[in-house]
Parts: structure tokens; C-alpha cells; sequence
């Protein structure tokens, strides 16, 4: 299983830590990592994999509920339906 996801909110410190930590703990691994500050604003976007089968209704409940607590918006996204996307 591959993953996108995304995070955008206002800079503090602490967010890639955080979100690094959450996805350890919900048993993906991070193949690849890219993060920036614009302006006052935090982006970053991460590829994530998982060798076992993973539920994305869960995995989605669990980074919107983690990203309010660090007061960010987290998206995830199959890169599957990601890569469809982008190829039409």
C-alpha cells in the first residue's frame, strides 16, 4: 500500500515531528518527505507505505483528528487514485 499525504497550516514548531510520530505509530513508513514554508504558511508532502493492507476511512479519521489537535489540515490519499488522477 502507497500513500500521499499532506499537511498546510500555519508555521509553529513541532508539526513534522508530530505528524512523523503519528505515522510511525499507525504503522506506515515514510519513503519520501518534502516540506516548506511559504510565507507564514507550513506545507509538506509525504509518500507513506505499508507492507499489510491498511483502511483509509480509518487513516483519514485519525490525521483529521490528529491535525486539529496540532491545528493543521491532514490529507490522505491513496497514491493509486492520486496517480489516476493526475494521468488524465
Amino acid at each position: 500500500m502507497k500513500a500521499i499525504i499532506t499537511v498546510v497550516g500555519k508555521d509553529k514548531t513541532g508539526i513534522v515531528a508530530g505528524v512523523s510520530s503519528k505515522i510511525a505509530e499507525l504503522g506506515l513508513n515514510i519513503d519520501d518527505i518534502s516540506q516548506t514554508v511559504l510565507d507564514e504558511y507550513f506545507t509538506m508532502m509525504a509518500v507513506v507505505s505499508s507492507e499489510d493492507k491498511q483502511d483509509f476511512t480509518q487513516l483519514r479519521t485519525e490525521f483529521e483528528r490528529f491535525g486539529t489537535s496540532l491545528n493543521v489540515k491532514i490529507n490522505i490519499q491513496s497514491a493509486a487514485i492520486f496517480e489516476a488522477m493526475h494521468n488524465l
